[in-house]
């Protein structure tokens, strides 16, 4: 045990100061993130010297279970590549542009008009391509209108990881608990929506004493052209996006997998618009660009995790943490630990190896409260989510000041009432 202990604890900490340090690896004119390969060393590590046996980790890659990373895999690919297939369009681009527009001169109109587009925004499609989406544009409007852009994008950030809680959809970590103990789509919604609305506007309430008197000098119009979408394209993209969200709601009454209806969504899209494309006697740039920017570095970060989450399992760990939180508290006990622990080896990595601390509990409560800490683990500090890494990377392109006193500062304002306050509502909706 104490050997497998410290290749992942080692392999964690490797991985943090890589993303920190070294985010990207140069090969040639290649250039790869480095989060995975460290992952990826660390599993080959523990297969290598014995500390889990190939046999066991096959078998849990070919297993009819939720929990096969193979399936999660497949469900989250599939409903980022709907998301981006929208921004490949310029639909966030657009929206973001009529939200500038609307706002008039005034700053304060705009915060709350922002906070509440992505927030939207994101219930619907996901975290990481809204603020990949929006921070680009945020930095530049700022810019050119002489507007402190740090009030608006902490709202962004914090907006972006607070309501992705509500969907199964919002976030891979949702995905990933909520696949590995079977909760259906109507259930988590259940349990979750009272939680996020809470978090939500405490986080809104605290963003806004923060920043109010920032908000109170006049905007300098500043306004972009930005064309609409070709709207046969985007139509065909809302469909899909909301063609697929329902039947994920309904499919398992049905006894359809999620990562199913999801790869059928995706496969239904790209066939509709490589057809249009081929009447139009266009370059199918839309599909390109969703192929092109698909996630696939999750692929072998999730698979070389779940390898390590094998081997703990193999050698007692994830039991005897288990036992060591025992059972009550749950609430409490799983939503701090995981709010933290997010922090330490990222979100991801967390609920792989947190599913694995919760099978033998069966708690539900422990569950929805892990997913709640993966999310606003986020706000943290830039270690929380490969968000947060994807966020203050593009602040530094930007030239925005924002380093990491400054992200644990406004995040420990954020993160922890927000976090109280999701957690003490999550209590009140098991106990009614």
């Amino acid at each position: 045990m104490a050997a497998t202990l410290t290749i992942f604890a080692v392999t964690c900490l490797c991985m943090i100061l890589a993303v920190l340090f070294v985010p990207k690896i140069k090969l040639g004119r290649i250039r790869i993130s480095s989060f995975w390969v460290v992952t990826l060393i660390g599993a080959c590590i523990l297969l290598a010297s014995g500390q889990v046996s190939p046999k066991a980790v096959g078998s849990a890659l070919i297993a009819d279970t939720a929990v096969n990373p193979l399936k999660i895999l497949a469900l989250f690919l599939s409903m980022t590549v709907l998301s981006v297939f929208l921004d490949e369009l310029g639909f966030f681009h657009f929206f973001a542009n009529v939200v500038l527009r609307k706002s008039g001169t005034s700053q304060r109109r705009l915060f709350f008009l922002l906070y509440l587009t992505v927030s939207a925004l994101t219930v619907f499609t996901s975290n990481d391509i809204i603020i990949l989406s929006f921070t680009p544009f945020i930095c530049y409007f700022a810019k050119h209108a002489k507007i402190n852009p740090v009030p608006y994008l902490v709202a962004e950030f914090t907006a972006a990881n607070t309501w992705s809680m509500a969907l199964i959809i919002g976030n891979p970590t949702n995905i990933y608990l909520a696949s590995a103990f079977g909760v259906d789509f109507f259930s988590y919604v259940e349990y979750m929506i009272a939680p996020t609305v809470c978090a939500g506007g405490v986080a809104l309430l605290v963003l806004w004493l923060l920043f109010r008197k920032k908000l109170s000098a006049p905007i300098e119009r500043c306004e972009e052209v930005v064309g609409m979408p070709d709207k046969v394209l985007l139509g065909v993209g809302i469909a899909h996006l909301a063609a697929c969200t329902i039947l994920l709601a309904v499919g398992p009454y049905f006894g359809l997998p999620m990562w199913i209806v999801a790869l059928c969504a995706v496969g239904s899209l790209f066939l509709f618009t490589g057809i249009y494309s081929i009447i139009k006697r266009e370059r199918p740039r839309v599909l390109l660009g969703c192929v092109k920017r698909a996630p696939y570095e999750l692929i072998p970060f999730v698979l070389s995790m779940f390898v390590m989450v094998v081997a703990l399992d193999e050698k007692g760990v994830t039991d005897a943490i288990a036992a060591f939180f025992g059972g009550s508290l749950p609430v409490l006990k799983y939503g701090l630990s995981s709010f933290a622990a997010s922090n330490l080896v990222n979100n991801i990595p967390m609920s792989v190896f947190f599913s694995s601390v919760l099978e033998g509990t069966g708690s539900l409560p422990a569950v929805f409260a892990t997913v709640i800490g993966s999310n606003l683990g986020a706000l943290l500090t830039p270690v929380g989510a490969l968000a947060g890494l994807m966020w203050s990377s593009i602040l530094s392109r930007h030239e925005v000041k924002y380093g990491y006193g400054k992200f644990a500062l406004y995040g420990a304002a954020v993160s922890l009432p927000a976090l109280m306050a999701a957690l003490g509502t999550l209590q009140l909706v098991m106990i009614l």
